[in-house]
């Protein structure tokens, strides 16, 4: 994007991937020092709350890269297929079972996470691209053992975790699961795990036996009791998961200021 080519008064919505392109240019200025990490926070902010073009022109007109962020007038729209979205701020996303991904998938976590299992995916041909930005979140891949994977990205103050191939994903016939993107002060996991037996419980599952012995009103008593024990365990399990999420997200808020600390405190060394 040209910041001069744009009107100030541009009424020309932003779109999802406008921002998201718009926050990778000040993703690579925070690994440059360009910003400091409280510039970089607000602009980020500034950026996803953008309604139109012109309000991320001022955010990007004084980095590098701006140029190649936005068009200066509407495009044709890219044909369908081409790529999907998956965005987690401060929240999380899941896909797994049988999914059909896209060939190119856009995944950004920003303070959040994003869990994708390929195991039973209706995959669109031989080759998936996942284009994968963790800033200050996670990205959790499971892939089945004969899928390949070819890792291209990069980590600035944060983690690539992939897993080794193995002998059945030697073949050239093997789906390919290529890896791209950026990890800054956050991390990418990628594990190989075996197919789910088909007729496996899940862990917390509840068995409703009636006895054909029991008259009515015992049969009516055991299915009060068993809606009980369900309804309570699915109670616990949100507990339990608004308890991790919050854990979760203090942890991840201590971090951040203990590296904002830290960075002020490389700053101030190098002025004295």
């Amino acid at each position: 994007m040209d910041p001069q080519g744009f009107n100030e008064n541009s009424g020309l919505r932003a779109s999802d991937a406008d921002r998201d392109t718009a926050a990778a240019v000040i993703n690579n200025a925070l690994a440059e020092g360009r910003l400091t990490a409280d510039e970089h926070s607000e602009r980020l902010d500034a950026i996803y709350g953008a309604k139109t073009q012109a309000e991320l022109v001022p955010l990007l007109a004084d980095l590098p890269g701006s140029s190649a962020v936005l068009p200066e007038a509407p495009s044709t729209p890219a044909p369908r297929g081409v790529g999907s979205r998956i965005v987690a701020i401060f929240a999380g996303a899941t896909r797994k079972g049988s999914w059909h991904p896209d060939p190119v998938i856009n995944v950004v976590a920003i303070f959040g996470g994003v869990d994708l299992d390929f195991r039973d995916a209706v995959l669109p041909g031989r080759e998936v691209i996942l284009r994968a930005t963790a800033v200050l979140g996670g990205i959790d891949v499971i892939v089945p053992p004969e899928m390949r994977v070819v890792d291209n990205g990069i980590a600035i103050l944060g983690g690539r975790d992939i897993t080794g191939n193995v002998a059945e994903a030697a073949s050239p016939d093997s789906p390919v699961l290529r890896i791209e993107g950026a990890c800054v002060l956050g991390g990418i996991d990628v594990k190989r795990k075996a197919r789910k037996g088909k007729g496996a419980r899940g862990r917390n599952s509840v068995t409703i036996n009636i006895p054909s012995a029991l008259g009515r009103g015992g049969i009516l008593d055991q299915v009060r009791d068993q809606r009980r024990q369900i309804h309570d365990q699915v109670r616990d399990q949100r507990r339990e998961i608004h308890d991790q999420v919050r854990d979760q997200r203090r942890e991840i808020h201590e971090q951040m200021r203990e590296q904002h600390r830290q960075m002020r405190r490389g700053w101030a060394d190098d002025d004295n």
